[in-house]
């Protein structure tokens, strides 16, 4: 810590200080960061000195289960580099002239909190003396000195005034700059997803296998394998360039995304955040627990010539729609696919879900890249019904789509639904 640390003997003022920042238009509506911020002041408070873990963090305040990986949960990291960020916004803003200085240094989760250099104490107040009036009662000095510190404290105020005025004006404008150079498309597509105070979860398949890579893996049977070890770390090649798809449209939008496997996912998560799904029922298992799509069904067969493939049901097939979409039978070269895009309502209704799933790997890669590219975006905008609020209303749709020695190529909108 700094030289001009403040002693924890002074705890109490510390803590006083990260409630003004909690309670500031910086943090407003960002209750994760609230909550971090109060943990990290407590913890300085109570244990100074000591080496603060991701895993810690995780557990006490996000409530990540016994079992988190950091490597596969990036929470903790993204949270800590946004409240690194706020905290410097608040001493641009809010907090200028304060006479304590709350810092999170990088690569690290360890507050240090510290007293402002004298030059960044309120401006105008401590240099102001009261100018000697020559041959004056003392009565009359008295009152000029009071009329000069009146006015050293108005001038004060005006500046810090000022000073806020302008670094939330410049603000405003990077961040209406920083909007408007996305593209209009995809402002109104991700518009439930970019527009949240909070990041939006990326929830990719991982489903649970038994056996092992080197001697030869498949899906887990409930019954069969009920005692078998399960491998429940494995995603496919689509999952993964999805996900960094994903990423790149959030940037453009200025925005992060937090990335978590979907046996992780609990509901709480489901509740408190909006999600993007990447990957169907049969292995991003959690989407079996939570209300999903109504009109285009994920459904393995039992009977018949597919016997054991996914197909897609569609529950009110229209004329000339397929009541069963299949991919290329699984005994052969992947050379067609399909998936379905949908944006439902979230258990909690002011959180929105988003389904990106085909019934392989590679149709789910495509159903990504048809929500991340302009062009696709654009296409089925033309199709969907926007809410007075700007955001698509809930739909589901199915792409039908082409593959070429293991690349999806090329997706076509085959069949759409509007949610009434």
């Amino acid at each position: 810590m700094s030289s001009n640390a403040v002693p924890i003997t002074e705890k109490d003022q510390l803590l006083s200080e990260v409630e003004k920042i909690a309670a500031s238009s910086v943090l407003q509506n960002s209750e994760s960061l609230c909550r971090l911020l109060r943990y990290l002041a407590r913890y300085t408070v109570q244990h100074p000195g000591a080496h603060l873990k991701e895993y810690q963090i995780a557990t006490e305040v996000f409530g990540r289960p016994a079992e988190f990986d950091p490597q596969a949960d990036s929470t903790v990291r993204v949270q800590v580099g946004r409240l690194r960020q706020k905290l410097q916004e608040y001493y641009h803003t809010e907090g200028v002239g304060n006479a304590l200085l709350v810092e999170l240094p990088k690569g690290s989760y360890a507050l240090e909190i510290r007293r402002a250099p004298a030059n960044m104490e309120k401006p105008g107040i401590a240099a102001v003396a009261p100018s000697p009036v020559l041959q004056q009662s003392d009565k009359e000095t008295n009152r000029w000195a009071a009329a000069v510190v009146v006015l050293a404290l108005l001038l004060a105020g005006a500046i810090v005034w000022l000073l806020v005025q302008r670094a939330s004006l410049s603000h405003g404008a990077s961040a209406q700059a920083a909007e408007n150079d996305s593209p209009p498309a995809f402002r109104v597509f991700w518009k439930a997803f970019a527009s949240s105070s909070d990041e939006p979860w990326v929830i990719f398949s991982n489903a649970a296998f038994v056996g092992r890579p080197e001697t030869g893996m498949r899906y887990r049977d409930p019954v069969r394998d009920a005692n078998a070890k399960v491998l429940d770390h494995y995603t496919g090649v689509g999952e993964v360039l999805a996900i960094h798809q994903l990423d790149g449209v959030f940037a453009q939008l200025h925005r992060q995304i937090l990335v978590k496997r979907g046996s992780l996912l609990s509901l709480d998560d489901v509740k408190n955040n909006n999600l993007i799904f990447v990957g169907s029922p049969a292995e991003n298992l959690t989407l079996r627990d939570i209300p999903n799509t109504q009109e285009f069904l994920f459904q393995r067969m039992t009977s018949g010539p597919r016997k054991g493939d996914l197909g897609i049901v569609n529950v009110h097939p229209e004329a000339d729609e397929q009541r069963v979409f299949f991919g290329t039978p699984n005994n052969l070269e992947l050379t067609d696919d399909y998936a379905v895009i949908a944006l439902e309502r979230g258990l909690n209704p002011a959180r929105s879900v988003l389904i990106l799933a085909g019934t392989t790997t590679m149709g789910t890669q495509a159903a990504v890249e048809f929500v991340c590219r302009q062009s696709s975006v654009e296409q089925l905008l033309l199709r969907l019904a926007v809410s007075p609020n700007g955001e698509p209303e809930p739909f589901e749709a199915v792409l039908h789509v082409k593959v070429t020695r293991g690349v999806p190529i090329e997706s076509e909108l085959v069949a759409l639904r509007k949610q009434q």
